[in-house]
């Protein structure tokens, strides 16, 4: 089973399942597929992590998050006066970090593939889509008519997303990407060397030189995927396997629910006022960390045993009161020992033999800082922008960031992407994960509690009505009708802020559920999911 934002893409994993090819097989397949018929998210010119565990036994995360350049420094975006520049992270050249999605999917196929599907056979599904094209879905026009004038900023993006006739784009419209397909064949006939060396090397390099870029042929030819150690926890009869940093997600995750099991959750009545408070107080402690602990543990010595671990949640939770809500400036990073954007992409496999897949993957903003590589087809990332320019100043989707995370050469930005397995007896339970910039850690578990605590199925766990607080600001975000009145009065009483989600929706996750009846797909209504299997 595929459950992914595009019906291209899933239905592209499955036929490469019918194949005989594993879960790996099959991710790789979607990723590629979803930088054709995502583009406002799926990518190559961005980066994510990839979450697994197989049937033997052995679970394991690729880290191909994007790297600074290494000519990349800490002030870079700030003016003379020590000011950050207004959106020069965002829409500027210098706002790319180098991709790694590329690298990070061959890595896992070539380690990890069944060994009967080639790189060229998981590229083919891909190439066909951008060669020949597909039909637009009433959600990729609608995007695509929004994003006009953003498009017409950039010649090469304009050429491509901007149609001719000068007519807006319209469900059923066949949109086709010849630069995209070209850059896709030289992947599959040279592998990573495709993209990071040659032709398209050298045509990001000079997509960089068209304003204040800093990636060079030196920064692509040294880029590698890594694998990391995954973040694992136990909460209540489950086990959660994660990813750990530079992203976030995972280390918040199990710090969160490590909190939460000295509450009665089964009794708390789903999104009562009770409910939403302990929440939303277990939220801004674990965000609290995350500013001052996390960062790329390559260049920080991020605590990862202290934030999971089951006496330092205990300790956390001391000064929570039920009847009162803590404000946000009397919450503290603990001291260790001696909106990023909604615009991410995320999907999840499962395969006949049980072997199961999380990927988050995103460029950023949606599409990216709006340029495309110029003959090459795909748009590059600003995650740049995800490094704290400044310490304490928050980036611009509401995160601040420390001494951990800030700007250096050939470092990796701190991430909120949480894709998640739970295991239930050893097994897969749930595979889950969500766009969403910060609120993805708090859209995952908040799924997770869903579907445990409030014996939810899949799609009912992953569209039902969520919230969102993350320290600062110090409120707590709602969606349009998630809270009834009542609850939102009690709150109030409580000393809680409530303002509306500035993104209208918080999160817009997918899973898939496996039970003794068989595998169950979830696409979350919020927005255009598609699930399928076999």
């Amino acid at each position: 089973m595929v459950v992914s934002t595009s019906r291209q893409a899933s239905e592209a994993g499955i036929e490469i399942l019918k194949k005989g090819g594993n879960a790996i097989d099959a991710a790789v397949t979607v990723g590629f597929a979803l930088s054709v018929t995502s583009s406002s998210n799926g990518n190559l010119g961005g980066g994510g992590f990839l979450v697994a565990t197989m049937i033997d036994g052995e679970s394991f995360t690729i880290d191909h998050r994007e790297k600074a350049p290494a000519d990349a420094y800490r002030d870079l975006f700030l003016d003379d006066t020590g000011s950050v520049v207004p959106g020069m992270s965002l829409y500027s050249r210098a706002g790319s970090g180098v991709p790694g999605t590329v690298d990070g999917l061959i890595r896992a196929l070539e380690d990890h593939g069944s060994g009967k599907i080639s790189l060229r056979e998981v590229l083919t599904p891909a190439i066909r889509l951008a060669e020949k094209g597909f039909n637009l879905s009433h959600y990729e026009a609608r995007r695509f008519n929004t994003y006009e004038s953003f498009f017409g900023r950039n010649e090469a993006a304009a050429e491509i997303f901007i149609r001719k006739d000068g007519k807006p784009w319209k469900k059923g419209d066949r949109f086709i990407q010849r630069d995209l397909a070209k850059t896709l064949k030289r992947i599959a006939k040279h592998g990573s060397g495709g993209f990071y060396s040659g032709s398209v090397a050298e045509m990001i390099v000079e997509e960089m030189k068209r304003g204040n870029g800093l990636i060079t042929l030196e920064d692509l030819a040294n880029y590698s995927s890594i694998y990391r150690e995954p973040v694992t926890g136990v909460y209540k009869d489950y086990t959660i396997v994660s990813m750990g940093p530079p992203s976030s997600g995972g280390a918040l995750l199990i710090n969160m629910l490590n909190m939460l099991e000295h509450y009665p959750m089964d009794s708390l009545g789903w999104n009562s006022s009770d409910y939403v408070h302990i929440l939303t107080e277990v939220e801004r402690r674990a965000y609290a960390d995350r500013a001052e602990h996390l960062g790329d543990p390559d260049f920080w010595n991020v605590p990862i045993t202290m934030l999971t671990a089951k006496e330092y949640a205990k300790n956390r939770i001391r000064d929570i009161n039920m009847d009162k809500a803590t404000p946000s400036n009397l919450i503290s990073a603990s001291q260790a020992p001696a909106y990023e954007s909604p615009e991410t992409t995320h999907y999840s496999v499962v395969d006949q033999w049980g072997n199961a897949v999380s990927v988050t993957t995103t460029i950023n903003l949606g599409y990216g800082g709006g340029h495309i590589v110029k003959g090459a087809g795909f748009f590059l990332n600003n995650e740049m922008d995800d490094f704290s320019s400044k310490p304490g100043v928050p980036n611009a989707f509401g995160l601040v960031g420390n001494k951990a995370n800030a700007i250096e050469p050939e470092k990796r930005p701190l991430s909120s992407m949480t894709p998640t397995i739970v295991l239930k007896n050893g097994k897969p339970f749930i595979i889950i994960g969500s766009p969403g910039g910060s609120t993805i850690i708090t859209t995952t578990m908040q799924v997770i509690l869903n579907i445990i605590h409030h014996n939810m199925d899949i799609k009912e766990g992953v569209s039902s009505p969520r919230f969102h607080s993350q320290w600062l600001p110090d409120v707590i975000m709602t969606e349009p009708r998630g809270l009834s009145r009542d609850v939102i009065q009690n709150l109030e009483l409580k000393g809680h802020t409530l303002v509306p989600y500035k993104g209208g929706y918080i999160g817009e996750a997918n899973g898939i559920l496996i039970t003794e009846d068989g595998f169950y797909g979830g696409g979350d209504s919020r927005g255009e999911t598609s699930a399928v299997g076999y």
